[in-house]
């Protein structure tokens, strides 16, 4: 149960907004979400160093993107956070210049809020930007969407949290919905219904369908990426993943997760469809309030021997898009996705979270619903004029 959230009633003049200029302000701007989120039972802290590698140089994301980070301040006291970013891999697929904001964490007062995205929206001005967008933390292809619906439920690994306030906020400075990103919750222990058994059975004596191949990570991941990349070109908002980012994300999940938690569908000799489940971790870090040192990594260790997450989360599938809209597409998702669930449930894993998938995505969203998926959770990018 969420406690009510404290609400501020500074005045404008009292608060300051500061850039994130070096190490020391990045530790502080990465901090704020504890202060906002002190009463807040079902907010997860995350892993301190992880998000210090996320926002550092090192991410390959920074090799095609440029951002700002500015925190806000009530005296001494942190408020309020925010970042823009500029993609140029965007900029290089979209005729619009549009710019991003992320990272946004507030108390529940109108002034920090519109002082924070009018430091955000200036920064993106002054480099020829039109449209602002987000919240992307900090791309497309990482967390994104501020949840508007679903406050009831934690947030699986990698998915945002964020107070129900945070909607009003930004209404309130004339950001208006662009796209809504849908989560599903699927019992991962229900077998497929019949219709989609015969679908896939049909498909099986020219398909298959098998697991990751760890003696050849590297290729392996390039293969996927090349998947992931082919299904959701045409989708809203599409940026492909380079290659050292698909890179980096096989280099972290090769330590959390099986063979079999990712499955590749071949069809005549020809990888089709990808699919990648992992574990909730954030079962299992919530009580390390982002610290893996001194003890964090031993409680981590153990509790990933002894009580494993009985959640997950699928995070990528694709299926290639000249199979899209025919019946081979529907038989490719349905054995990927029957392929994935027999391992995780081996493994202890009870329900699946299927996120995101775009509210306009009616294809992938019917093989979803036909298996008994709901959707639980929503999340919205908001955008605005800056012209």
């Amino acid at each position: 149960m969420t406690k009510k959230q404290h609400v501020a009633t500074p005045s404008t003049n009292a608060i300051k907004i500061q850039p994130v200029q070096n190490p020391k302000d990045l530790n502080r701007f990465i901090e704020v979400p504890w202060s906002i989120y002190q009463n807040d039972d079902l907010w997860v802290p995350p892993l301190k160093s992880e998000r210090r590698l996320h926002l550092s140089p090192k991410n390959p994301y920074f090799a095609h993107a440029r951002w700002q980070a500015w925190i806000a301040y009530l005296g001494d006291r942190p408020v309020g956070r925010i970042s823009a970013q500029i993609d140029d891999l965007y900029l290089q697929r979209y005729d619009q210049p549009t710019g991003f904001f992320g990272l946004l964490e507030s108390i529940d007062d109108p002034s920090v809020f519109s002082l924070l995205l009018e430091a955000a929206e200036s920064w993106l001005r002054d480099q020829g930007i039109e449209t602002i967008q987000g919240p992307f933390n900090l791309s497309i292809n990482q967390e994104c969407g501020l949840l508007i619906e679903g406050f009831d439920k934690p947030p699986v690994f990698m998915m945002p949290h964020n107070p129900p306030y945070y909607a009003r906020q930004l209404e309130a400075l004339n950001y208006s919905k662009a796209k809504d990103l849908l989560a599903f919750l699927i019992d991962a222990q229900i077998p497929p219904p019949e219709a989609g058994v015969n679908l896939s059975r049909k498909a099986a004596q020219e398909m298959h369908v098998r697991p990751l191949k760890r003696s050849r990570l590297k290729e392996e991941f390039e293969l996927l990426r090349d998947i992931f990349n082919d299904a959701w070109a045409d989708n809203w908002g599409f940026v492909p993943f380079t290659k050292e980012e698909f890179q980096e994300i096989g280099s972290t999940l090769r330590f959390v997760i099986d063979d079999d938690f990712v499955q590749i569908a071949e069809y005549q000799g020809e990888a089709v469809g990808m699919i990648i489940a992992m574990p909730d971790l954030n079962q299992l870090i919530r009580d390390l309030n982002g610290k893996l040192f001194p003890l964090g990594w031993l409680k981590l260790l153990w509790r990933w021997k002894t009580a494993y997450p009985n959640m997950g989360r699928v995070p990528l599938m694709g299926v290639r898009s000249r199979y899209r809209n025919n019946l081979i597409g529907a038989a490719i998702a349905y054995l990927l996705i029957e392929s994935l669930r027999q391992p995780v449930v081996r493994k202890g894993i009870k329900q699946m979270e299927l996120s995101w998938i775009l509210e306009d995505n009616q294809r992938i969203r019917g093989v979803i619903e036909s298996l008994g998926g709901r959707c639980y959770k929503r999340y919205r990018i908001y955008q605005k004029s800056l012209t």
